[in-house]
């Protein structure tokens, strides 16, 4: 898995902790014991800590940079260096993850592997970006197959979304109870820069961080072109920047509603 810088990542602070903040209000449960896996910066963290003020809380990622992040945004909580993917998760009556588990391969068996964990009552909710075959990461590889970069950028180990379907099936059993949802933020930038100076923050980085300064320079200047030939400006001069992600909160039979 890659490791963020959180510098890069927090550039679009709200922005990115609006949709941590609307999966949160759509858990049914009140936890006592939550773990954050993939916590980044801490943004989810802040959001579960005002949700849930009572509540015991683990942040969990593998990059130092974000738990050191973290860890500075919240320094009254207990953060972890570990891998979403392996991590054991019995104890905990939430499961959280935001925008972590696209990137783990086969993401479905850990969800079930997850779900199967959690005590009687218990929650998992989950929320992946699901842009894939958007403009912004479309090109990413097209630009990345271009002679002057192919086989030095491949994009990383990015799992496929799959449909609703499949991780209904995965969850139930063994939850009792799943709430599936796909949600398109229209985020309204001024400049195609501000969609590079997105994705830099995560869907860019396995792209760029295998790539040599002056190569990395040039694929920048190729992504910015052809960015600003799929998100023209509208007649108002702004520019809409579509951004759909999956949300899944799946609770097991016994739970103590909110």
């Amino acid at each position: 898995m890659q490791l963020w810088d959180a510098k890069t990542y927090d550039r679009f602070e709200a922005e990115r902790a609006r949709p941590s903040r609307e999966l949160i209000a759509r858990i049914p449960i009140a936890p006592k014991r939550i773990v954050d896996l993939g916590c980044g910066s801490g943004l989810s963290t802040l959001a579960l800590r005002e949700a849930f003020p009572k509540a015991k809380i683990v942040g969990v990622d593998l990059s130092p940079d974000m738990l050191a992040a973290a860890a500075k945004r919240l320094p009254k909580l207990s953060f972890r260096e570990g891998d979403a993917a392996t991590f054991d998760a019995s104890g905990f009556d939430l499961v959280f993850a935001n925008a972590v588990f696209h990137w783990v391969p086969d993401h479905i068996s850990v969800l079930r592997r997850l779900a199967a964990s959690l005590p009687e009552g218990g929650c998992l909710a989950v929320q992946m970006p699901d842009n894939e075959q958007e403009p912004s990461h479309r090109l990413m590889r097209e630009i990345a197959a271009l002679p002057a970069f192919r086989g030095k950028s491949d994009g990383g180990p990015r799992a496929p979304i799959h449909g609703f379907g499949e991780y209904d099936a995965a969850l139930s059993p063994p939850c009792d109870w799943v709430d599936i949802w796909r949600t398109t933020y229209v985020q309204r930038v001024s400049s195609p820069e501000d969609i590079v100076k997105w994705v830099e923050g995560a869907g860019l980085r396995p792209y760029l961080d295998p790539l040599d300064a002056a190569a990395r320079a040039s694929y920048l200047a190729a992504y910015r072109e052809a960015v600003a030939e799929a998100y023209p400006p509208q007649s108002n001069g702004a520019i809409l920047f579509p951004f759909p992600r999956l949300f899944i909160v799946a609770a097991r039979a016994g739970l103590t509603k909110r």
